[in-house]
Parts: C-alpha cells; structure tokens; sequence
C-alpha cells in the first residue's frame, strides 16, 4: 500500500487509541475498586447503552473481516457464519438472558453454582469460561495482524507480528485501569464506528450496482471463478460428507455457541434489572441483525469489485477482504478517495478488535478472580484483594492470548471464532440449561458437564485438521490428525449434555430442592437478585 493509506490509517489509529485511553483514565479516575464497580460498571447502564454495548461486544473482527471474507471466497456457504451469528441471539433472548441476570452476580459460574457446591463448580465454569476467552482473543489477535500486514504491504512478518503485541498490551490497560465502565464505553463508541462504516460501504456497493441486488450476485458470481455454484450450497462444505457433517457441526456451534460466551453473559449484570436485560437484547438484535444483512453485501461486493482471486492473494483466508473492497469503492488505488476510504474502514477495523479483546479479556479475568481465586482465598478477606487478582489476571491472558494469536495468524478469524462457540456451547451451555430447568441437578453433574464437554471440544480440536495434517494446519509438517472434522460441535456439544445426565443420575446425594425452589423464584421474579 501507499505512504498516503498508511499515514492516514495510521493516524487513524492514534485517534481511536488516544479516545480510548482518555475514556480509560477519566473512568479509572473516578472508580471506586469496588468488585461490583470493576465486574458490572456498578449496573448503572440503560437498555440502549447496555444493548450498543452488547452489539460491539458482538460484532468483532471475525464478523467484520472474516465473514465478508469467507463470503467473498465461498458465496452461499461463507453466509452461514452471518445467518448462525444472527440466530443464535434468538437463544439467548428466549432462554438465559433475563434468568441469568436475576441469578448470577458477575460471571457465568455464579448462575450455575447457585444451588450447588460452590468450589468444584465454580473450578470447572471458571477454567471452562478462560479456555472459551483465550481462543476467542486469538481471533481477533489474528485480525490484527492481517489488517496491519495489509497496511504495510503484505511484506512485513516482524510488524504484523508487534501488532498482534501491541494489541495484548493495550487490551490489559484498559481492562485493568478502566474495567467494566471503560470497556462498556469503549463498546458502545466502536459499535457506532462499525455500525456508520459498514453502512456506508452497503451503500456505496449498492449504488455502484444501482441497486440492482441482482446484478451484485451475478458480477460476484463471474468474478469469483466459479460460476453458478459460487451462488449455491457447497462449495466449501459439500464436497464430501466430512464436509457436509463439518457444515451441520459449525452450524451447532454457532447458534448455540453465544449463550455460552463469559463475555456476552457478563454484560447482562451491567443493567439494574431483568427487565432491563431482557430490553438491552432487543436493542443489540436489532443493531447485530442489520450488521450482519450488510456482511452480505460486503462479501459479494468484494467478490465482484476486487474478485475472489485477488481477495485470496492478499490474504489466503479472506481475512482483507473488506479494506480491499474500500480501495476499489473510493476509485482505487492511488486515488484521494480510495487512499480516505481504506483509511477509514481499516481504523474502524482495529477499533473493532481493540474493543472486542477489551470485554473478552475483562469476562476471563473476572473468571480468574472471581471464580478460581474466590473459591480458595480465606474467608472475610477483602473483595479489593479479588480485584487486584482480577487485574494480574489480565496481563496472564493476554500473554497466553499473544502467544497463541502469533501461531494461529494464517487461519480465518471467522473460523478461529467457530472453535470458541464450539467450546462454549460444549461445556458452558449445558451446565447452563440444566442448571436453570432441571431440578434434579446436582453438583456432580454441573461438574461433568463442563468437563464433559471442554475436553472433548479441546481434544478434539488438536486432532483435527486444523492442528495438523494439512498445508493449511497450524503445523503443516507433521500429522497426529485423528478427527476428521475441523470443528467438533457435532461430537462435543451432544457429549456435554449427556455427561451432564449421567453424572446428576448417578450422584450418591439428592439434590438441595429448597435451593432449586429459592433459585427458581430468584430467576423468574428477580426477587432477591444483586
């Protein structure tokens, strides 16, 4: 790229950087180091606040970048991911968001340990919670450095790799000098950013096309060097049944992955009441489905305007698909208005990630802290203690998160985000459900369901193509592939939930029905809810 798209991007990036670092201050500033203050911005947000909030929180680099890509790349089979993302929020609306708020204090393993014994479950929720933030951070870490490697040229392995740093060390100030309120604001700045760039770009594909939608699918179509099949399931996932079962697979994951996300749950606890909770989900459904109906567009613009093999060349996962796609909308290469509009869409880009691995890296500290560290500190000590837990727990997972975004930068964000709804819906969603509906559950059986799904999901994930195998893996030149699909919802949700069954059907002890009672009428009425 031109000194011109760098220098302006670039500056670009400053401006958000130092609006979110001033956002960061002004809030650490006036905080008061409370646990409810650091965990839930003392929930003293609006529906409409919260709901921004949770639609930034939402809609990260894998929607953004890596969907249009795979759009662009794949057609109809690349728009699973959007219609998957959508849906999903259907079963969070339906069924935890307005239980969850009136059950839970700041973290997912406060819902499910409400009747159970506290220590082993809140262990196995709190380590569950961590390992779904990790790989989710990864994607967006990969974001990152494809974004900047585009930036810069394509030619610089040392930047893409300081980028993928800096963005770790960014994520753990503001988590740790700003917590919930910062991140919320941080949020709610980036949803708006993303919301006006994504819609001006929709507009400007449109008007290229005048509108006729027709006209975009068939361009995209000629473009893409596929024809008609580029408009037809199959492409990538109807190959062979590996792909067709590896379709059903993601499509589990995805709609029942989000209610299982630490860091889209804890946002329910930043509202005073369910009511509120319940509200904030209509406003984020319908700021996160007019996002997603424009991924769409995006995808198959780029498709026709850039074309599928040069969306490819630029980045073999898509992943650059987008800034491309501006280039060519503003007059292209070289021009004022292509030098502006790439600009612009690839700062909005990195505001998009920076605000995302703010919230996921807040929800798996608060994991840390609250969850693991809470359960063995003594009793009577101080919640400022847990607090100061919860900030060195930032810096742990963003290292950890830097690492593994440094092995994983080839592979699509989308798909990268697909293994962590994958582990979510496997081990927090079960645990979850049943603790919510089943009265007969039991602290052995919340125990086994987590378990029971993670390690399946993990283990399975380091057997599968992605890992090894194939000249895509993150490991290409060895090859312990066992399993033959790359995500393993399919295999590992199914486990979660019936590990879940056993392990409550074979427990020596009855289950507490007077806490299940108590916490019926918590989750329903909101009576006695923090």
């Amino acid at each position: 790229m031109s000194g011109d798209h760098q220098t302006l991007a670039l500056l670009l990036f400053s401006v958000f950087i130092a609006v979110t670092l001033g956002i960061t201050t002004w809030v650490g500033r006036n905080r008061q180091g409370s646990a409810e203050e650091f965990y839930a911005g003392g929930r003293l947000f609006s529906p409409m606040e919260n709901g921004f909030a949770i639609a930034g929180d939402y809609m990260s680099a894998a929607s953004f970048l890596g969907i249009s890509g795979l759009i662009a790349l794949f057609g109809y089979d690349g728009m699973l991911y959007s219609v998957g993302f959508l849906v999903a929020w259907l079963v969070v609306l339906l069924l935890v968001a307005e239980l969850v708020r009136n059950c839970g204090r700041f973290t997912l393993a406060d819902v499910v340990a409400a009747r159970m014994a506290e220590r082993p479950v809140r262990t196995a929720v709190g380590t569950s919670s961590v390992t779904v933030s990790v790989l989710y951070l990864v994607a967006q870490m990969v974001g990152a450095g494809s974004l900047v490697a585009l930036l810069l040229g394509g030619t610089s392995d040392t930047a893409r790799s300081w980028t993928v740093v800096g963005v770790g060390a960014l994520m753990v100030i503001y988590v740790s000098f700003g917590g919930m309120r910062a991140t919320t604001w941080i949020q709610i700045v980036k949803a708006v950013l993303l919301m006006a760039g994504a819609a001006v770009l929709t507009v400007l594909v449109l008007a290229h096309f005048h509108g006729d939608v027709n006209a975009l699918l068939h361009t995209a179509a000629e473009r893409s060097g596929h024809g008609r099949d580029f408009l037809s399931p199959g492409l990538r996932y109807g190959e062979s049944w590996t792909a067709r079962f590896d379709f059903i697979s993601l499509g589990l994951a995805l709609v029942l992955g989000t209610a299982g996300l630490p860091h889209i749950l804890s946002r329910f606890y930043t509202v005073p009441t369910a009511r509120a909770a319940r509200r904030s989900v209509v406003w984020s459904i319908g700021l996160i489905g007019s996002f997603y109906l424009m991924t769409i567009v995006l995808g198959f613009g780029a498709a026709a305007l850039v074309g599928s093999a040069d969306v490819r060349a630029s980045n073999a996962s898509g992943n650059t698909a987008v800034p491309l796609l501006a280039l060519v909308l503003g007059g292209g290469e070289g021009s004022t208005g292509g030098t502006v509009l790439f600009a612009v869409v690839a700062a909005v880009a990195f505001a998009t990630i920076l605000a995302v691995v703010a919230g996921i890296t807040l929800a798996s500290s608060a994991s840390v802290a609250h969850d693991l560290y809470a359960t063995f500190r003594r009793p009577g000590a101080e919640q400022r203690s847990e607090v100061a837990v919860a900030r060195v727990a930032a810096v742990g997972v963003g290292v950890v998160a830097i690492a593994l975004g440094l092995l994983a930068q080839d592979l699509n964000v989308a798909f990268l985000v697909g293994l962590a709804f994958a582990v979510a819906a496997s081990a927090n969603l079960p645990a979850l459900l049943y603790s919510l509906f089943w009265r007969s559950f039991t602290t052995r059986g919340a125990v086994w369901a987590v378990y029971g799904g993670l390690v399946p999901a993990v283990l399975l994930v380091l057997l599968s193509p992605v890992v090894s195998g194939g000249p895509a893996s993150l490991f290409p030149g060895v090859d312990f592939q066992l399993f033959p699909l790359e995500n393993p919802g399919l295999v590992s949700i199914p486990a979660g939930f019936l590990a879940g069954w056993i392990g409550t059907v074979t427990s020596s002890g009855p289950p507490d029905e007077a806490r299940h009672a108590e916490t019926e009428v918590r989750s329903l009425t909101g009576a006695g809810a923090a």
